[in-house]
């Protein structure tokens, strides 16, 4: 069996301590070793050390003992009573020590809960802006008693328990003395009164559910991750309390061959060597239909035009971000005989002095940045 470190030094203070010293001490070690607020593994552990030591040296006649004959001496003169410690039976004397316990009033008016409904929105959608429907469930205040629970005409009687307050009192005797702790009624649940004549169509519970559709803006400049918050459309409160609001978490869907990066659109473009080494003009997709793009001659992979403007609208307002068209030569496949053999043709007349000069490669993603 380990040996028992000394009391006073569990609580960390002299043997001259007072009796509030001693109090002090235990008060602030309780509170840091308590399992409700310290999860480590020998806080238990630790909280049964200071609560044995402060036991004995909290009462003038076990005190004497430890003092006189130690340990032994005084476990000896007055049991063993500290094996097997339960904390659910210092709970309540924790609560009432350190201020805690008493039961908050359910009687006030109680906010609704929010609600959270996810929809995917297209590319175009996201970046123009669109309305959607949404079909969601919640809980309404019943029509019949507006919520209160009651047949029309009648009144909620008074809780006999606890005569209209919602809380009952409990008195503990402990360790410090006679406590007084304030819970919940059992009897109304808080509510301090009692539905003697139930709503028939609520049966009581003053709330009924109903599905609705709900007509949801979506802004110009959404993304995955933005979220709109709709005030008032989410679960009815309680006792007059406001209702939650419903939360529309937005997705995107990807897009068949355009890109986003923040508020730009990216594109690659696939030309064939010919119109990149002589020069063209081109049309590109954008979200407004087709655009004119010039292609220089001599044009490379991985070269980027920028179409102004013609990008994701800002969310927070004001313009557009752009179209960043990143050019890729790509090779023709497959090809005929004559196509060959003017490739063919085309490859003797060229010297090294076509050949552009080396470029360090950047690849194609987020260009422009």
């Amino acid at each position: 069996m380990p040996t028992k470190r000394d009391y006073y030094e569990v609580l960390g203070v002299g043997r001259d301590a007072t009796d509030e010293e001693i109090k002090r001490a235990f008060r602030k070690l309780a509170f840091k070793y308590h399992p409700d607020h310290n999860h480590d593994d020998l806080a238990g552990e630790k909280f049964k050390e200071v609560n044995e030591a402060y036991q004995m040296l909290c009462d003038p006649d076990k005190r004497t003992a430890y003092d006189r004959y130690g340990h032994s001496g005084a476990e000896g003169l007055f049991g063993h009573g500290f094996e097997g410690f339960d904390f659910g039976g210092f709970g309540d004397i924790f609560n009432a020590f350190f201020g805690g316990g008493a039961a908050a009033s359910r009687q006030t008016a109680q906010r609704g809960a929010d609600l959270r409904y996810g929809i995917t929105l297209t590319l175009e959608e996201a970046a123009l802006g669109c309305g959607k429907k949404v079909a969601i469930s919640r809980t309404e205040n019943c029509q019949t008693c507006r919520g209160m629970g009651s047949q029309p005409g009648s009144q909620p009687s008074r809780c006999p328990n606890c005569n209209g307050s919602g809380q009952v009192r409990r008195v503990h005797q402990s360790i410090f003395g006679r406590f007084t702790q304030t819970a919940t009624c059992p009897q109304c649940r808080g509510e301090g009164q009692i539905i003697t004549d139930p709503c028939p169509r609520c049966r009581g519970t003053g709330k009924e559910r109903h599905k609705r559709q709900i007509a949801v803006k979506i802004p110009a400049g959404v993304d995955n991750g933005s979220q709109i918050r709709l005030k008032g459309e989410g679960e009815a409160g309680t006792r007059g309390g406001a209702a939650g609001d419903l939360y529309i978490a937005i997705s995107v869907e990807e897009h068949e061959f355009f890109s986003r990066y923040r508020d730009d659109l990216l594109y690659e473009l696939p030309v064939n060597f010919a119109q990149a080494a002589l020069g063209t003009e081109v049309e590109v997709p954008t979200l407004d239909g087709n655009a004119r793009l010039r292609i220089p001659a001599g044009s490379q992979t991985g070269e980027v035009f920028k179409l102004k403007g013609q990008g994701i609208a800002h969310l927070r307002g004001g313009g557009h971000g752009d179209l960043l068209v990143t050019l890729f030569v790509a090779t023709p496949d497959p090809l005929n005989a004559e196509q060959k053999k003017l490739l063919r043709e085309l490859e003797e007349s060229l010297s090294p002095n076509n050949m552009p000069k080396p470029k360090k490669w950047r690849g194609f993603s987020k260009p422009g940045y």
